[in-house]
């Protein structure tokens, strides 16, 4: 799927740019519209470039339109390491019904981490990005926490990639090679 165009004269420049788009560029759900996503640009082959989710977030307003009077927001961040040996931070946000106390909040917090650390563990970089940026880790988390305070969202704001392991990104001398071979 094209996600940007991008000019350029040697393929090799454009390895560690970083593209942005939202959800509903590629999934044309209008409910998407909302949630960008950065993807790095990590080899090329011919006219083409194979990117990687890089991070995604959810748009200021969005975020903003969430937050009410008479509730609590909880807001929890967490480094995951998936099976493929992949770093990344997932700060996950969820908003409560009405006010409640601090413990209940730390509650939903441990319970939070546990979700994100069980995901990570079992999945690839692949997977748990595609969980999060559709919802799955946030509906998986609600329907665990929605047994300590009655929640009205939860999902994940924001996750960053932290560290590739080596080999994921293509030197310029591989696209060389490449390039040559084709």
């Amino acid at each position: 799927m094209v996600v940007a165009s991008i000019p350029c004269e040697d393929p090799s420049a454009i390895i560690g740019r970083v593209v942005e788009t939202t959800l509903y560029d590629i999934t044309n759900d209008f409910a998407h519209q909302s949630i960008k996503l950065y993807f790095l640009v990590v080899n090329t082959k011919e006219h083409r470039a194979e990117t990687i989710l890089k991070s995604h977030e959810y748009a200021t307003d969005y975020l903003r339109s969430l937050v009410r009077r008479g509730s609590t927001r909880m807001d929890g961040i967490f480094n995951a390491t998936t099976t493929d040996q992949f770093s990344s931070r997932i700060s996950v946000v969820a908003f409560t019904r009405d006010r409640i106390k601090a413990s209940q909040e730390h509650g939903i917090r441990q319970m939070m981490r546990q979700v994100v650390e069980e995901k990570a563990a079992s999945l690839s970089y692949e997977q748990l990005s595609h969980e999060a940026v559709l919802g799955k880790l946030g509906s998986d988390i609600y329907n665990m926490a929605k047994k300590i305070a009655p929640l009205r969202h939860v999902g994940v704001r924001k996750s960053r990639l932290i560290s590739i392991p080596a080999g994921v990104i293509a030197t310029p001398a591989q696209v060389i090679e490449q390039a040559k071979a084709a």
